[in-house]
């Protein structure tokens, strides 16, 4: 049995579900578990639809970045573009419809880039990540209500060195950068 490796089941049981808050963006559950050890325990959850993040890559090499208010934190953030799926839609469409309507560019060539769970101890969100190069011309943007948005663009490496300097807060964005640059670096993604 050399080399291999096994796990424990750390496998929780759902026994029982009450749902506290269902929003536009997202639902609040108690579930009532059983662990693996069969004791009794609650879990808060939160459900959402989950989400994209693109990172759109001009002919020049500048990422196209939005800024906006995010009153959660209650700071604007440099993001790049993201945004929540629709049901039943696919992951790359809603990247590439986010593009379009937060900066106005068109994505061409996409390329998938993983994906992860931003808060897994207490949402099940996943958010899809992917890269393009863009359109050379910018059309017209169709920001959601309330949305207020502010575009600009920074040289991959730049971006980069933000994240590596704790300029960009944003944990999707960081991840994405990261991994934009590393495919870049290996000749996976092309300017």
């Amino acid at each position: 049995m050399k080399g291999k490796v096994f796990f424990m089941n750390l496998t929780e049981t759902k026994v029982d579900s009450k749902e506290i808050y269902n929003g536009k963006v997202l639902k609040l559950m108690v579930d009532d578990i059983k662990l693996p050890d069969g004791s009794p325990a609650k879990r808060e959850v939160i459900r959402h639809s989950g989400a994209v993040c693109i990172a759109p890559v001009t002919q020049d090499g500048n990422l196209i970045f939005v800024r906006q208010f995010r009153y959660a934190v209650g700071q604007a953030l440099l993001e790049l573009p993201a945004g929540r799926i629709d049901p039943n839609e696919d992951p790359q469409v809603t990247g590439e419809r986010e593009l379009k309507e937060e900066t106005g560019y068109t994505a061409e060539n996409t390329k998938r880039m993983g994906c992860l769970f931003p808060t897994p101890g207490y949402s099940d969100e996943i958010i899809w990540l992917f890269a393009c190069n863009v359109s050379a011309e910018k059309g017209v943007t169709h920001f959601d209500e309330g949305e207020i948005v502010e575009t600009l663009q920074i040289p991959v490496d730049k971006a980069y060195q933000m994240v590596l300097d704790d300029e960009i807060f944003d944990s999707k964005t960081q991840i994405l950068i990261l991994r934009l640059k590393a495919a870049i670096d290996q000749g996976i993604f092309l300017i």
